[in-house]
């Protein structure tokens, strides 16, 4: 006689649906970190390249990279 009452069942299914909840707001905390670093690594990695087409004075390269920068912060929202 293992059956559980219709309560147990349903504070079984409300305490599992709290899990899913808990886990889907863990996966999304994560994607969210994952964005801003691969956001910092890429705009870090591109300013230090225009700082450098400043340096040389290579103007296309400067334009277009700071195109690309622009590009990734709306990518990005940033």
């Amino acid at each position: 006689m293992n059956e559980k009452s219709y309560t147990e069942l349903m504070k079984i299914g409300a305490m599992k649906r709290e899990k899913a909840k808990q886990s889907s707001l863990q996966e999304l905390y994560i994607e969210m970190l994952l964005n801003e670093i691969q956001l910092n690594i890429e705009k870090e990695k591109l300013l230090r390249t225009i700082d450098e087409a400043l340096d040389q004075g290579d103007k296309p390269a400067f334009i277009n990279l700071t195109h690309s920068l622009a590009n990734l912060k709306k990518r990005f929202g940033a």
